[in-house]
């Protein structure tokens, strides 16, 4: 049922929420020099100086909703400190247009004062902020405190990319923990000012293939741990093994315990994000020693979907995807979509569809460990924001889909009570 005025009325279905995607990422890098670098999406697409005209675009396309979220360590410049410049002047025109923000509080990287994810104390600070960016923006409802839980922790901690660099389990899993303790300390700082919330957790669908028989247990052990951030995001018991190996890394049971009672209060007002590139699937050597690769689009989005949801039971937004390819981009929105039905149709809630990103994007082709300027040509427009046939064939899709609705279950209602309270 839907709640309105403190009455409840006959629930009216939400509209499918056809999206796009500010690409925002602000991860710390070692440059060819030896020194640490900030890599700003937004300032290498020009976003910062088109901003009012990408979001014209949005409006052209015919998207009502929106993936995007102010740069987070610009905002927050100390403790208790903010500067709402930039946020003010985004978010105030994005209300004029009419647009549904879905809003990404922290995408890739915290403020320089803050350090890195193996910060202790950055949960609780940035809870503080998601508080009083709640309380600053009160129309808004829809959050994704923490982007890619998993992507965030595994680029920073565990390969040695980006923000700690550091490549060990211990503080893979410890960037895991507290991501995940700053998720659900800002959910609930956010509840607390903005009751009405609701909290779409992005996060990047994985799945590990064993490349010969000996390889399977190492497979197992990886797709148990693709599912930790949103074990613990979700209040789910993890797996025997998982446990161990937490345990194993300086993790406590009182640790765990909270983060899975914090979590387990969270989930009904969560819908899970999930996330499909062809790079998501992984063969696994049985040498420990040797990396994974990519296995390519091997079971694809409707396979690796279907195993979250039989997992979380929440209902589904697809929210992102793309292929760094301007001529085949059509074609994967058109499988990643008719992939996206067939769930639907199979009895998968699902509320929303997103390529990501509305922007050609900048040196993710090396996943921002390099500053070469190399421009992927996976945008709706291209960096002189002339559409791409992949912007045409979205636009098309959404003229002729955009009566769809989600299905008659709860996810209906978590909508409807997000969004028509006034």
């Amino acid at each position: 049922m839907d709640f309105y005025l403190g009455k409840w009325k006959t629930p009216q279905p939400h509209p499918f929420l056809f999206t796009t995607g500010i690409e925002g990422s602000y991860p710390v890098i070692t440059d060819r020099d030896g020194r640490d670098k900030r890599i700003d999406l937004f300032e290498r697409t020009g976003f910062y100086e088109q901003w009012r005209h990408d979001f014209q675009l949005v409006k052209a396309l015919g998207i009502q909703f929106l993936r995007y979220g102010p740069p987070y360590y610009r905002v927050h410049v100390g403790p208790g400190k903010y500067d709402w410049s930039f946020s003010d002047d985004t978010l105030a025109e994005l209300e004029r247009l009419k647009i549904t923000v879905l809003v990404d509080l922290c995408h890739f990287g915290v403020p320089d004062w803050l350090g890195n994810f193996q910060n202790e104390e950055w949960p609780h600070h940035f809870a503080e902020y998601a508080r009083a960016f709640a309380t600053r923006y009160p129309h808004l409802r829809l959050f994704t405190p923490v982007n890619e839980i998993f992507i965030t922790a595994k680029f920073s901690a565990h390969l040695g990319w980006w923000n700690e660099r550091q490549q060990s389990d211990f503080t893979f899993i410890r960037a895991i923990i507290n991501c995940v303790k700053a998720n659900l300390l800002a959910q609930e700082a956010i509840i607390e000012v903005q009751p009405l919330a609701l909290f779409i957790q992005v996060a990047s669908t994985e799945y590990f293939h064993p490349e010969e028989p000996a390889a399977v247990h190492r497979a197992d052990f990886l797709n148990s741990q693709r599912f930790l951030p949103l074990d613990l995001c979700y209040g789910q018991d993890v797996a025997a093994c998982t446990y161990a190996w937490l345990l194993d890394n300086g993790v406590t049971h009182d640790e765990y315990m909270w983060l899975r009672n914090h979590g387990s209060s969270s989930k009904l007002r969560c819908i899970m994000g999930n996330d499909y590139y062809a790079t998501n699937e992984h063969v696994v050597p049985v040498d420990e020693r040797k990396p994974v690769y990519s296995a390519g689009e091997t079971y694809g989005y409707y396979i690796v979907t279907r195993g979250y949801y039989d997992r979380y039971h929440l209902p589904v937004m697809h929210t992102e995807t793309n292929i760094k390819d301007a001529d085949l981009a059509p074609q994967w929105l058109h499988r990643q979509w008719h992939q996206l039905l067939q769930l639907k149709r199979d009895g998968v809630p699902i509320v929303g569809f997103t390529w990501y990103s509305l922007i050609d994007q900048i040196d993710w082709d090396v996943q921002l460990r390099e500053d070469n300027g190399t421009v992927n040509p996976c945008g709706l427009f291209d960096l002189n924001r002339q559409i791409r046939p992949v912007g045409l064939s979205y636009q098309q899709l959404i003229a002729r889909w955009k009566d769809i609705l989600p299905m008659e279950s709860r996810s209906i209602d978590l909508l409807a009570y997000s969004t028509t309270l006034t």
